[in-house]
């Protein structure tokens, strides 16, 4: 589908059709980079949930009885058609989000073509366990199958990306789906379920509700026929999932907020550490949950780093996302950056000292775009660790960054905060790498980088960053539901 229309009217996906908003008011979707409307997304709510839930039962035998082999050859068709439609994908996903072109072209369009790839293949190497204990004269082995009804809910800032790598394995571990897009961010998977159609999907093995959270999400969670549900966003949204799914007794895969940490050692490359920092901070407008938003650095470069870090950002550039020289583009909305631009004059109120960037519009904003949401690239220094701004996620392009004298003392500092999602180490010291590994209290810890994701590995947080893991064998598990067999062999 084009995405050059000036107005794009959405319609929610239901047993492999585009369904006519009869009855349904409509959500405006900005432009985050002019600030103007540039799509309609239905209002939807729980009679529209109770269809596409009814779809997706209703097809979940058919799709369950099909071999890895079958659901795999769905899942490449797909990642075959997303590539060939990759620049009308990577267009539409930067005017939903504000991103830059570029960065939807080089990061979301191809990593959301990779998920389907990796996952139809993974589940034809998906292997079960078992166990022959001679003394009982018995075999055990476990029996994986498709749990059911997937309920998918995916969040605004890397929307294809995120919401492909919870379809992807779902499909292909034999579950049927209903999933529920941010309602800022509708347009890539209004678009995905062209690529569906066109793919041969059956009808009613991905079923899409758009709407709000509070309307389409909640019903969603609450549905006694949806018996797992996954859910990228902020903590109080994942709170409220697991309060309102209690009752049912449902399969939660929750991946929430963080407040991470970078933590540089005095002997650890400042060529190598400058660019990552700059790159962990900022990259997406600092929308990424494992952004670094407190960089801890020791005494002994402090204020070498500081001074590189600074000069480094300033040359980050901020802009129309159109413009393939940025690196920066709008931030989601109007609310969210008053959001951001408050945590920025509170550290003012509190006396910190605003190295670089700072609460207002960039300047150099042209005047078709100064009603988009822009902030630039800010650090703050002189911050105290029990501040708003080193305590709660920000989430856009806000880093504070502050000096500690050694090892334990930056694990304790790292440790103080009520999420725990990453870190990243900046060291030569190999020991002092696996210590701290150990130690922080994260999901996942890079060393000397930061991003690189091996999707065969386990990914997820701890503490108010949530539960559950995704990754190849994960994921899969999650969606499946194991029996064990025991045979007696007489």
């Amino acid at each position: 589908m084009p995405v050059e229309s000036s107005m794009l009217i959405l319609e929610n996906f239901i047993r492999g059709s585009f369904v006519p908003n009869e009855g349904l008011g409509f959500i405006d979707s900005y432009d985050p980079s002019t600030g103007e409307v540039w799509a309609k997304v239905p209002d939807s709510g729980e009679v529209e949930v109770d269809r596409a839930v009814l779809a997706a039962n209703n097809e979940f035998p058919r799709w369950s009885s099909k071999s890895p082999q079958e659901r795999a050859s769905y899942l490449t068709k797909i990642a075959d058609l997303l590539e060939e439609r990759l620049e009308d994908f990577a267009i539409a996903e930067s005017r939903d989000s504000g991103k830059p072109v570029a960065l939807a072209k080089a990061l979301d369009i191809p990593r959301a073509i990779h998920n389907f790839r990796f996952f139809a293949s993974a589940v034809q190497h998906y292997l079960s366990t078992s166990s022959y204990n001679e003394q009982l004269g018995a075999l055990n082995y476990v029996h994986r199958s498709p749990v059911g009804v997937a309920g998918l809910i995916s969040p605004w800032n890397l929307p294809l990306y995120l919401l492909t790598f919870k379809i992807a394995p779902a499909l292909a571990a034999g579950c049927t789906v209903v999933a529920k897009p941010s309602e800022m961010t509708s347009v890539t998977t209004w678009m995905l379920c062209k690529v569906f159609q066109d793919a041969g999907l059956p009808a009613g093995v991905v079923n899409v509700v758009f709407g709000y959270g509070w309307k389409v999400g909640e019903a969603l969670v609450k549905h006694p026929d949806v018996p797992l549900i996954s859910f990228t966003g902020s903590t109080a949204v994942g709170q409220r999932i697991g309060q309102v799914s209690a009752p049912h007794c449902k399969k939660l895969s929750l991946e929430l907020g963080g407040k991470n940490a970078a933590i540089i050692f005095d002997d650890a490359d400042l060529d190598k550490v400058i660019p990552g920092c700059v790159k962990s901070s900022f990259l997406n407008q600092g929308e990424v949950c494992l952004c670094s938003s407190r960089i801890f650095v020791q005494r002994g470069i402090y204020d070498e780093f500081l001074q590189r870090f600074r000069e480094a950002t300033k040359q980050y550039k901020v802009g129309v996302p159109t413009d393939a020289s940025v690196n920066m583009g709008a931030l989601i909305s109007e609310q969210h950056r008053d959001k951001v631009r408050g945590f920025v004059m509170l550290a003012e109120s509190e006396g910190a000292v605003i190295e670089c960037g700072g609460a207002e519009t960039p300047d150099h904003i042209p005047e078709s775009h100064r009603n988009g949401y822009y902030l630039p690239p800010t650090i703050i220094t002189n911050v105290s660790d029990t501040s708003s701004c080193m305590q709660d996620e920000i989430f856009g392009p806000v880093t504070c960054v502050v000096p500690f004298c050694d090892e334990e003392e930056a694990i304790a500092r790292a440790n103080n905060v009520k999420y725990g999602l990453c870190a990243v180490v900046w060291t030569r010291d190999l020991s002092r790498t696996h210590r701290l590994a150990q130690r922080l209290q994260v999901g996942t810890v890079w060393a000397n980088c930061w991003l690189l994701r091996d999707l065969n590995m386990p990914f997820g947080g701890s503490k108010a960053s949530g539960v559950g893991r995704e990754g190849a064998k994960e994921s899969l598990d999650f969606f499946t539901e194991s029996r064990t067999i025991c045979v007696k062999m007489d």
